[in-house]
């Protein structure tokens, strides 16, 4: 029989496996949350050559694979081979940043290839494996468990901005890029160790079977109407989510905020998104998932169209903070959501998998799109309201998609207990 919750039995060793996850987080999707500075640094400088929509082919790229993957890495971790994934993926990360500072100066093919490819194949078997191990090692504290795990990628965004901007000023770029690979490298190596001692054997339920008796129910999956429309709302949410992540910055300094000012916008946002990653897990334990994920969704959504009032530091600094805390409140509860869609543990790798996979399409597309509405102007700047009115439309129609994903889960909950 299997065990029931693991933190019933061993309480630290899992808290064990949350805290490596926090540090893999911090590594990655924490990491890929300061792709404004990168932005913004090869918009002036490094790449300028290349349009803002090129350049932001990059980071979205990166995020792409990152999601991607997540049906063939889901899958291979629901098979037993968790630490596999992680030990490649961190290989994979360290080597890619060493890469990167290698690049040279107006060589987007160089760049492109260490960045987007490389490190987006490393960070797609070290983020869906961390945050599925942390789902399956919970039960009773998995939504607030999650929601702690997951804050470590809105403290790498606070932190790895302004370790970049401070040591690229002080060093240069390369050098900049050394030292977050050699803490990142560090970071990862620890977490590797962690799961080691803590979850020798994390995806037991899979590992101890057949592949063909544990062959997930496909059928089901692609008929869960309440799930395929969740997948349908973050698609849309994702296209419009990160626009801020990457442009803010930007925008700052293109209203006329002193760079060293800008420069903390990304941080403040991030500051904004870790606990914007914890505090709205804790209510979803007591007021539930969807109760609290649709009104961070509609706050967002309209946080964005506040954009066009904001023209100065201050303004721009309690946006980061709104923005960050609400749409930090989105990113951590989606991976508690589709553990709540998904009926059988053998099926949440798999589920988790699918449902990232479809929206990395979202991911790819979306920063792109708002690079190519920005407009140069004569001066140099650029003409922001088309990428704002698209960010804040999307991010509202995703809403809208979440609400009737409630609406059908209830339903479906209710004909189940008819049924019984």
């Amino acid at each position: 029989m299997q065990k029931e919750a693991a933190e019933e039995f061993e309480p630290k060793k899992v808290w064990l496996i949350a805290l490596a996850t926090w540090l893999v987080q911090f590594c990655t999707y924490g990491y890929v949350s300061a792709f404004g500075v990168y932005q913004d640094y090869y918009t002036r400088d490094y790449l300028s050559a290349s349009t803002p929509s090129d350049i932001s082919w990059i980071g979205s790229v990166q995020l792409f694979l990152q999601y991607a993957l997540g049906i063939a890495v889901g899958r291979i971790y629901d098979l037993g081979w968790f630490h596999h994934l992680i030990g490649v993926g961190t290989v994979l990360q360290i080597v890619s940043l060493f890469m990167l500072s290698l690049t040279r100066r107006q060589r987007y093919p160089e760049i492109f290839l260490a960045q987007a490819i490389g490190m987006g194949l490393g960070q797609a078997m070290l983020f869906l494996p961390s945050i599925t191990v942390v789902s399956h090692h919970f039960r009773r504290r998995r939504v607030v468990a999650t929601g702690v795990a997951v804050s470590g990628a809105s403290v790498g965004g606070v932190i790895w901005p302004i370790l970049l901007n401070q040591s690229s000023q002080a060093l240069g770029f390369p050098n900049a890029i050394r030292i977050t690979a050699a803490l990142i490298g560090a970071f990862l190596l620890v977490a590797n160790l962690l799961y080691f001692i803590a979850c020798s054997r994390p995806t037991s339920i899979s590992s101890s079977t057949s592949f063909q008796s544990n062959r997930p129910d496909f059928r089901a999956i692609f008929t869960d109407v309440a799930y395929l429309v969740s997948i349908a709302a973050a698609f849309c949410i994702n296209l419009g989510l990160f626009f801020p992540f990457f442009y803010l910055q930007s925008y700052g300094l293109s209203v006329g905020i002193k760079s060293s000012l800008a420069f903390y916008l990304l941080a403040i946002l991030n500051g904004g998104s870790a606990f914007g990653r914890i505090i709205p897990n804790i209510l979803a334990g007591k007021f539930g998932v969807y109760n609290t994920l649709l009104p961070s969704l509609y706050i967002s959504s309209a946080l964005v169209f506040a954009i066009f009032g904001i023209k100065n530091f201050a303004g721009l600094t309690i946006f980061a903070i709104l923005y960050g805390f609400w749409s930090g409140a989105y990113v951590s509860l989606i991976p508690s959501l589709l553990c709540q869609l998904s009926p059988h543990p053998k099926e949440l790798g798999v589920r988790m998998g699918i449902a990232f996979s479809l929206v990395a399409i979202s991911l790819l597309a979306g920063t792109p799109i708002e690079g190519m509405l920005l407009k140069r102007q004569s001066g140099g700047g650029f003409v922001w309201s088309a990428s704002i009115i698209f960010c804040g439309v999307l991010i509202g129609c995703g809403s809208i998609c979440m609400t009737i994903s409630r609406f059908l889960y209830i339903r479906s909950r209710r004909i189940q207990k008819q049924c019984v």
